[in-house]
């Protein structure tokens, strides 16, 4: 069976390179706007009644993907089913967003995590009582986030000091995961070396 999937509009947000992008739409409060295609704004209607909207996109810039890879939260490999990274079969990425507002085609956001002009496939909203679940459990990540937040080493009671950076730039890393991997960090930026090629983390 084939498909073929076709945007309803495109992603503006303030990250014009990898290296800039929050981890995740939780912890991020960058705003921006989502442009949705003139012939689909009649399907925008009472969209602004929802105070947040959960936006499907096409990640654009993945040229390839491994069926296990290494997370940023994680050391080991991991299937990546059982992960949300980016290069993947389908790339297909979901977030969670606050809406603003909005103006005819023009929808407002605050917690874009993606690049700018990825292509916007679906919009749905977010319903609670829909969306939560209770009783969770998340794999291999339990003990490695707390909450909405990643934990740090002085959350973890450990005395690390200051990671060398590979790259030359002089960062003050705090965060668990970038220590576990061995590599620099300004608190989002993350980078692994594969093969020889720099590659980011989202």
């Amino acid at each position: 069976m084939n498909f073929e999937l076709k945007p309803i509009g495109i992603i503006h947000s303030p990250y014009r390179n990898l290296e800039e992008i929050q981890i995740q739409a939780s912890m991020s409060e960058a705003i921006g706007k989502i442009e949705v295609f003139r012939e689909y704004e009649p399907g925008l209607k009472d969209i602004e009644g929802f105070s947040h909207i959960i936006i499907l996109y096409l990640f654009h810039k993945s040229e390839d993907y491994k069926l296990h890879v290494k997370p940023y939260l994680d050391t080991g490999l991991r299937g990546v089913f059982a992960t949300r990274f980016p290069r993947r079969p389908n790339p297909i990425g979901l977030s969670i967003v606050r809406l603003i507002e909005r103006e005819k085609n023009v929808l407002k956001v605050e917690g874009i995590d993606v690049l700018d002009g990825t292509p916007l496939l679906d919009i749905k909203p977010y319903v609670p009582e829909f969306d939560d679940r209770k009783s969770i459990e998340i794999g291999w990540l339990e003990g490695k986030i707390k909450g909405k937040h990643l934990q740090t080493k002085e959350s973890a009671g450990m005395n690390l000091e200051r990671l060398s950076c590979p790259n030359k730039i002089d960062c003050p890393c705090i965060k668990i995961e970038c220590i576990s991997h061995g590599v620099c960090c300004e608190c989002i930026r993350f980078h692994f070396k594969e093969g020889g090629i720099s590659a980011c983390l989202r």
